[in-house]
């Protein structure tokens, strides 16, 4: 134990020395000083310490000389400053959850060296030691805003003539004593002190001026941050090392222009509480915007550089295709390498890469445009910048030998053992393991160092939007793919040890968003975000945004997202903002459920904010179970209570009722899933529809608008929708039957009110051979086959590792011969989704704009008890120019009925309100290649609806008729 004669609170041994920088914008979020408690309580703390003899500073250093219990009789946990369970939450406050006890004392130590360590007899190794004083107070409010799951910790104050930033550079630990004996020792958690101290909104990454690079570093913990300029991307010594200058947190750097195509690595010295070291880090600048090969280094680029631009890129926001409203768009998610990795119709040099797109006489793009020119409006592409678990460099990707492994039986296990033995050396991965943000993801081009990566993502950009459709890109922003001082893949957790990860009471990572989550409720973590976002939307003109995992990312960041992108303008920002749409899944569990961490963008919390969220509630209705549940539970399409497949679902009264739920939480999905919508249920009541509950109780309605309304049946995550249906419809069943209910279950989404998303896919019958989780299997079992001559199903069993305990149900059905669609089924499947955009698109009725619009013009019938099992009716009513009452919107049909068929049979309804109106097969439906929609018809006088077997069949009103 080090004996310090000054008086000072706090002497390191190396006193840090900080040389001048130009001052930087520096903001620190007002929070207010800890309150002094009231003089009763202030006496009574007096007395109690002095009782026992003995008087102690705010400020003293060391405890006056007091008597020691034994402490042989219980020894304190070695392992506890292995934690961090105290929490430094403002400038001059800590929480900590430890006994009330007014007989204790709490102090806090700091090494600069990291030499602290935990005896029997309490804390050593320490340069500096603080006693807390208790704040009778508590927490103050904005301090339990942001830290919730804290609220009932005791506060605990510093004297104000701490130097805290010095401090915060240092190992720490806590320890509370009763009766000089430590009971208790801790870590500290720092992201409240340090937004509190060194929140920041100025340029961060590298900064171009005409003369000069300057770089800016955030890194208020680090005792020395220092910068290697390389001339090579991954060899060679560097030809310069700079030492950068710290100001308020944030280290810079000023270097000649001539940096500018140079490389660079930052060298980080800071304590790093995974591994109780003072640790040297070699790291990338989290703000890059270029990179070599695997990230090895940042490459210094300015993206305002004209040899960066294809031809016409600035003028590229005039060139986007329109878009009046969000209501007008539609999405088709797709990977970027499985659009072109088997589309041998594409150079083999640019195959799975960016290029792929500007392709233009290629397979995938003239099926890309036959959907845009039927209206599909979006192309969201899974993640593409810098990711793990794929080289950079080709040459060191595996291969499979396809010829050999088409020889296997449609069942076998070998083909997923061939997979999976190459699976973290080959060219595949979904990339939702983000190492850093703002940048392409190299493997995607022809080259993963220098301008490549930049260069061909621009030109895919601009290859898209000229065939007429925009892009939207998955971002990753709720977690990362590795941390700690030592993984490669490592970069914030290095730069800022325990801040922009999100930790629990004991001070252990997070996990639940699959490893390493951020915490968006940190003001830094945020602003990188939202840098990140402007990144993308200006430098790269994209024009949407998905965001993984949204719910574990606070409401308050999301909502500053859609208004910092919704201010750019093309006059300014060369980026039309309001024409970005924002997205995610706002699923509500983990650490964050129920706001334990703050107010986050779940389903129910995001509502209200023009921000648009996955719908599971119609994805579930219409196919069965959940994701999560038995894969034989069925739905409304795939033959619950009408065809049942051998499952127990309970007896036929209770299969009946399932059905009828099923078709009150479809209706509420295709009213855009709107929370105050009302709608007859299967009883017969008026309910809105957050009154429509799920079998778990939780309100199926929750949207305040249609466009916060993202409906969908199939996405990249699990089995592909003719997978799942494969699975739980009866086995007996035809392919032809199959093939049907996959066109049933698009056209629900594609017919609804809201946003419709669509896996790549869908409409060619994709399947990964029942694969639940394809993310790395390789693209044997994620083949994309545009030619149509196989949709890849019978690849043989998915991999073992996501799929292995629904083998058994699995392996009979790949055995099957009859399970395999033709390519005449998969044609005829392309015909039919090309009709439905088509349909979706010839009226505006289809895409009402907002909650009064559907309520006003959309009903339902066929409701109530005495409904006709399987049947879903749905009108949409329009207005008559010059009458009054509701506006005209579609100058061609007045009225449109469409009729959504689950039996395995024909059915007829006949539906009283819907008498003596002008209906016919809608136009598309009366050319359609399919004959059996053709059968559908309405008779006038009775109002009798005629529907064949599995089928959607949509009626039109025309004006003038």
């Amino acid at each position: 134990m080090s004996s310090l004669s000054s008086p000072s609170p706090l002497l390191l041994h190396r006193p840090l020395v900080f040389a001048p920088s130009p001052p930087l914008r520096h903001i620190s979020p007002a929070i207010p000083k800890p309150s002094s408690p009231p003089p009763s309580a202030r006496a009574g703390a007096r007395l109690s310490r002095r009782s026992r003899g003995r008087t102690i500073s705010s400020c003293s250093l060391e405890p006056a000389p007091m008597e020691r219990t034994s402490i042989a009789e219980v020894s304190l946990p070695q392992d506890l400053l292995s934690y961090a369970r105290a929490y430094w939450v403002a400038r001059f406050l800590i929480a900590w959850n430890i006994n009330d006890d007014d007989d204790a004392c709490v102090y806090l130590y700091a090494s600069r060296k990291a030499s602290i360590f935990l005896t029997d007899e309490g804390i050593e190794g320490y340069d500096v030691k603080i006693l807390l004083e208790p704040e009778y107070n508590g927490l103050p409010a904005n301090v339990t805003e942001k830290f919730p799951h804290i609220v009932n910790y005791r506060a605990f104050k510093i004297s104000q003539s701490v130097d805290i930033g010095n401090l915060l550079k240092c190992q720490l630990a806590a320890a509370f004593y009763v009766d000089g004996k430590c009971e208790n020792a801790t870590g500290l958690q720092l992201p409240g002190v340090l937004d509190d101290l060194f929140a920041y909104n100025g340029p961060l990454g590298a900064v171009f001026s005409k003369a000069a690079v300057t770089l800016y570093l955030w890194a208020p913990t680090a005792q020395e941050v220092s910068v290697c300029v390389y001339e090579d991307p991954l060899g060679g010594e560097p030809v310069e090392s700079v030492q950068l200058e710290e100001f308020g947190g944030v280290w810079s750097a000023v270097g000649p222009r001539s940096w500018e195509g140079c490389y660079y690595v930052y060298e980080v010295s800071v304590y790093h509480p995974s591994t109780s070291r003072i640790e040297k880090s070699t790291v990338n600048d989290p703000y890059a915007r270029g990179l070599s090969s695997n990230g090895k280094r940042t490459w210094l680029v300015n993206l305002d550089s004209e040899n960066l631009k294809p031809e016409g890129w600035d003028k590229l926001a005039d060139e986007k295709p329109g878009l009046l409203s969000f209501s007008d768009i539609s999405i088709y998610e797709l990977h970027i390498r499985d659009f072109s990795a088997s589309d041998y119709t594409v150079n083999c040099d640019i195959r799975g890469g960016y290029l792929a797109f500007t392709s233009q006489e290629s397979a995938g793009i003239y099926h890309l445009k036959k959907l845009s020119n039927a209206g599909l409006t979006h192309v969201h592409l899974l993640p593409s910048f810098h990711f793990a678990g794929v080289d950079d460099d080709k040459s060191n990707w595996k291969y499979l030998d396809d010829g050999e492994m088409a020889k296997l039986p449609a069942d076998s296990d070998k083909q997923q053992a061939v997979v999976t033995a190459i699976q973290d050396e080959d060219g595949y991965n979904w990339g939702y393991n983000p190492v850093l943000w703002g940048v392409p993801k190299g493997s995607y081009s022809g080259n993963p160092n220098g301008p490549s990566r930049i260069l061909e993502f621009r030109k895919m950009i601009q290859a898209v939007n000229r065939i007429g459709l925009r892009v939207v890109l998955d971002v990753v922003y709720n977690h990362l793919a590795a941390s700690g001082p030592l993984d490669e893949n490592s970069v914030l957790d290095k730069v800022v040890p325990g801040y922009y990860l999100r930790r629990n009471t004991d001070g252990v990572i997070e996990n639940s968003a699959c490893m390493n989550n951020t915490a968006s409720e940190h003001f830094m973590v945020e602003h990188l975000i939202l840098d990140d976002l402007l990144n993308w939307a200006v430098a790269y003109k994209v024009d949407g945004f998905r965001f993984d995992l949204m719910g574990h990312i606070m409401k308050r960041t999301m909502v500053k997202a859609r208004s910092t992108l919704q201010s750019l303008s093309k006059e300014k920002d060369g980026v039309d903002g309001p024409k970005i749409y924002i997205y995610g899944e706002g699923w509500d569990f983990g650490e964050v459920a129920k706001n334990k961490r703050g107010i986050n963008a779940s389903q129910f919390n995001i509502c209200g904010t023009g921000i648009g969220s996955f719908n599971d509630r119609i994805r579930d209705a219409v196919l069965g179970g959940s994701p999560f549940g038995h894969p034989l539970q069925q739905g409304f399409v795939t033959g619950l209570s009408l065809e049942p497949n051998g499952y127990d679902h309970g007896d036929k009264s209770v299969t009946d009722r399932m059905l009828s739920a099923s078709a009150d939480h479809i209706q509420v999905g295709l009213a855009a899933n709107l929370r105050d919508f009302v709608l007859t249920n299967h009883e017969g009541k008026a309910m809105k529809g957050s009154e429509v509950l799920t079998h778990d109780g939780v309100p199926v309605g929750y949207a305040l608008s249609p466009t916060e309304t993202v409906n969908y049946v199939s996405a990249h995550d699990n089995e592909t929708l003719f997978d799942i249906i494969s699975l739980k419809t009866a086995l007996e069943l035809s392919v032809d039957d199959r093939c049907r209910i996959n066109h049933l279950a698009s056209s629900l989404v594609a017919l609804s009110q809201g946003i419709p998303f669509f896996h790549s896919g869908d409409e060619l019958l994709r399947s990964k051979s029942l694969d639940r989780d394809s993310y790395d299997s390789g693209d044997w079992f994620n083949r994309l086959d545009f030619s149509f001559e196989s949709n890849n199903w019978g690849v043989g069993l998915p991999p073992r590792e996501k799929n292995e305990k629904n083998w058994p149900l699995i392996k009979p059905r790949l055995a099957n011969p009859s399970f395999k669609p033709h390519k005449h089924h998969i044609l005829a499947a392309v015909d039919n989704f090309v009709d439905l955009l088509k349909i979706r698109y010839s009226s505006p009725l289809f895409r009402l704009m907002t909650t009064n619009a559907i309520q006003e013009r959309v009903r339902f019938h066929n409701t109530g008890p005495s409904w006709v099992p399987g049947a879903i009716v749905m009108s949409v009513e329009d207005g008559h120019e010059g009458r009054p009452g509701m506006a005209q919107l579609d100058p061609i049909y007045s009225y449109i009925v469409i009729v959504f068929n689950a039996c395995p049979t024909k059915i007829s309804l006949q539906i009283p309100a819907l008498k003596s109106r002008m209906l016919q097969l809608h136009p598309v439906q009366l050319k359609s290649a399919d004959e059996l929609v053709k059968e559908s018809s309405y008779e006038a006088a009775s109002g009798c609806f005629t529907i064949p077997r599995r089928t959607t069949s949509v009626f039109v009103e025309v004006r003038g008729a």
